[in-house]
């Protein structure tokens, strides 16, 4: 392996990380908060190693193969989810390092599930870096080190393939960072766009900030206790819904729509799924909602719409306990675990495109056994889909089944609640944050046992890489030449 090129990779990834922590040290800085120290060294024990490590290696070149792109990826998020955690430990507000962990490994895979129960009295500059922490994630900490790195040449097409979400990688360029650069262009834009938005309705900037955060990246950390509960307001809950939509859509597809091309979003298949299964899903719920509470129609509407709009692109952020619901309205919540957003988008889970592959590939497979010699390809986008693609996205299906099964076996050995535990394992894999029983909208992870929180801290990287990734460097095959 090119071990000098993987460490100024994860080099720079320090770098990266120092450098957030710096920000979130400015705002504690600003605000007079109690974690000033915390910060500080946290952030010096990324940015020295770091920046002597890149000093060091500057003259390494080369191309990463995909089995390099793979083992980078997964130590580069267990390194910066371990490193993540100190601010929370040294300034005692999480002392303990399982739950530390669990936290920074949430916020950087986007999930949002948390062990807080008092998240008020965090001071600013944790509450910033828990919220940046996501929005660095959201969009791939590897794919960004990749626009700072044009050297790394088709080698940095392995690592975009590993770290970002989706069956296939849009490029809106030929050079792999120029596509970087843009597409965490587009991300940012929509992160201010949004946080102007919020401050319109009420917002502070940094409550603004940290919710657009959360949005962009699918992610679901909130500054209250309360999530989006707390603001009451439709117009806030109305744009948060818009964004989080925005965000479980692909994000080179939105590229072309602010160029002017808006066509390739609108005709794109993926795109139109997504939009109809919010809407299909919304229709149902708002109808149950109708039918068994006193709900007005309003906001029967809106908590219909935004619990929808969050779960399926594994936002995680909420405005009203979907538990309290009848249980067929909880049970199409729960299903909506296993869907996700668009391919290239921030958002987790199995993801559309697949979702619309399986179903396609399983209606034609009715069809083949009337037409056994028929030859009836699967269609895409009205393009044919290739075979070992269908294979893979089967292959990828059955994985993400039997891990499901599998995991919330062992998670009920720790915790014996099947409803906790099978909401759980679902909730981190797909990297949504609120799950079911004791882990619904209305709590938190923090009676879940330490080992549980590793394990569902496991579940969560395995979930943000698309499981193939770490798997892959657990199989006797990979550590062969």
């Amino acid at each position: 392996m090119n071990f000098r090129l993987m460490i100024r990779l994860i080099s720079l990834l320090l770098l990266v990380e120092g450098i957030a922590m710096m920000l979130s040290l400015i705002i504690t800085l600003t605000n007079g908060g109690d974690d000033v120290v915390a910060l500080a060294v946290s952030s010096l024990v990324c940015l020295v190693p770091g920046l002597i490590a890149f000093i060091l290696t500057s003259k390494y070149t080369g191309i990463l193969s995909r089995r390099e792109g793979f083992f980078v990826v997964t130590l580069g998020w267990l390194i910066l989810s371990f490193i993540g955690a100190l601010p929370y430990v040294l300034s005692g507000y999480i002392p303990r390092m399982a739950d530390a962990f669990f936290e920074t490994m949430s916020g950087f895979t986007t999930t949002g599930a948390s062990i807080v129960d008092n998240i008020e009295s965090f001071p600013r500059g944790l509450l910033f870096w828990r919220a940046i922490t996501h929005w660095l994630g959201g969009m791939g900490v590897i794919v960004l080190a990749l626009s700072f790195l044009p050297g790394v040449g088709m080698g940095g097409l392995n690592l975009y393939n590993a770290e970002s979400p989706g069956v296939s990688v849009d490029k809106v360029s030929p050079r792999i960072y120029q596509t970087a650069r843009k597409i965490w262009g587009i991300y940012v834009f929509f992160t201010l766009l949004e946080t102007v938005l919020l401050m319109f309705g009420g917002m502070s900037w940094f409550d603004g900030i940290c919710h657009s955060f959360a949005t962009m990246a699918t992610g679901g950390f909130s500054t209250k206790q309360a999530s989006l509960a707390f603001w009451p307001s439709p117009y806030i809950q109305y744009v948060v819904t818009l964004f989080m939509i925005i965000a479980g859509s692909n994000f080179a597809l939105l590229f072309y729509t602010i160029i002017g091309k808006p066509r390739k979003l609108f005709h794109d298949e993926e795109f139109r799924s997504y939009i109809l299964f919010i809407l299909g899903f919304t229709a149902l719920i708002f109808g149950g909602l109708l039918l068994t509470t006193e709900t007005g129609t309003e906001k029967a509407f809106r908590d219909s719409i935004f619990t929808v709009s969050s779960i399926l692109t594994t936002t995680g952020l909420v405005v009203t306990d979907y538990m309290q619901w009848v249980p067929v309205l909880t049970m199409l919540v729960f299903a909506l675990f296993f869907f996700g957003g668009s391919t290239g988008s921030t958002g987790g889970g199995i993801k559309i495109m697949r979702i619309v592959i399986l179903l396609k590939n399983s209606y034609y497979e009715l069809r083949r056994m009337i037409h056994p010699h028929a030859i009836i390809p699967v269609r895409f986008n009205k393009l044919c889909v290739e075979p070992k693609i269908v294979n893979n996205i089967l292959a990828f299906f059955m994985f993400y089944v039997c891990i499901f099964f599998l995991s919330s076996i062992i998670l009920m050995i720790f915790v014996p609640d099947m409803t906790t535990s099978m909401g759980a394992v679902a909730s981190c894999l797909a990297n949504i944050g609120p799950g079911l029983g004791t882990v619904g909208p209305a709590f938190t992870y923090s009676h879940i046992p330490e080992v549980g929180k590793w394990f569902l801290s496991f579940l969560m990287m395995l979930g943000r890489l698309e499981l193939l990734t770490v798997l892959v460097i657990f199989t006797p095959s990979f550590w062969k030449d």
